[in-house]
């Protein structure tokens, strides 16, 4: 779910952003105060820890009712799959003008997290081999390429410990590192042989490639508007938002790789 807005109002106390603003909602807390996100390593938010996933990070309260008056709650903490949402300041980073609107969306979760996979959590030199496990816009982020004796870096994308394992097995012996970006979907404990970790080899977890969307995302989006980034090729469709199970049908089938909702075409 990666999206972008215009601001349309703002609450008391927010000076961050204001009416009007080009913003990219993300589902990862950066309240750049905490000594967490001041750190240069990691960019897991400890003001604002990752516990209310269905509502405000603050409270974990909500600000949607459905017409008979039930609560409904939030997703990620940012509900973008509606005309209007409501969302924490944390969770909110503003984009200049002049970026291209269909492209910022695209910043707000996958590619961002590949490329900080990539850059910040691997810090992949050149001239390395990489391979990536469960292409897709994570995995298309990252350069691909094999070699014989195993990859310098893999990059696990799907979130199976099967998967995982394989990753970890397939990189090179003594300096391989290996970097979990899926979040294991059935809850399955991951193996590993403690002698390969004994002859050097690594593997690290990271939440949405170490970024920290604040500071990281305008870096994206700058070197995109200097041609220092490819952003081209990763949207393949385009419907209305009353098409939206059109977009979930092109998804499932494998037939689409980011489909752009429109809400007002």
């Amino acid at each position: 779910m990666k999206q972008l807005g215009v601001v349309e109002s703002v609450g008391e106390n927010v000076e961050e952003v204001k009416e009007g603003d080009i913003v990219i909602p993300v589902f990862q807390t950066n309240c750049g105060e905490c000594r967490d996100c001041k750190c240069p390593k990691g960019n897991i938010c400890s003001k604002f820890p990752e516990v209310f996933f269905c509502g405000m990070p603050r409270d974990g309260s909500s600000r949607f009712k459905e017409k008979n008056g039930e609560k409904l709650h939030h997703t990620l903490s940012v509900s973008s799959f509606s005309e209007y949402t409501v969302v924490d300041v944390t969770h909110v980073v503003k984009m200049s003008p002049d970026f291209p609107i269909d492209k910022a969306s695209l910043l707000s979760c996958g590619v961002s997290t590949g490329l900080g996979a990539a850059w910040n959590v691997a810090e992949v030199e050149e001239g390395s081999t990489v391979a990536i496990f469960g292409l897709g816009a994570v995995g298309l982020a990252i350069i691909k390429e094999m070699s014989d004796g195993g990859a310098d870096y893999c990059f696990e994308c799907i979130g199976l410990a099967s998967l995982m394992q394989e990753a970890f097995n397939s990189s090179r012996k003594g300096t391989g590192k290996t970097v979990i970006l899926g979040i294991e979907m059935h809850g399955t404990p991951l193996s590993i042989n403690p002698y390969e970790l004994a002859a050097g080899k690594t593997i690290m977890g990271s939440m949405f490639g170490g970024v920290k969307a604040k500071v990281d995302i305008p870096i994206f989006a700058a070197q995109y508007l200097n041609n220092e980034l490819n952003l081209e090729g990763f949207i393949t469709h385009e419907v209305n938002f009353e098409d939206i199970n059109k977009a979930f049908d092109l998804l499932q089938a494998g037939k689409t790789l980011r489909c752009i909702i429109w809400m007002d075409k």
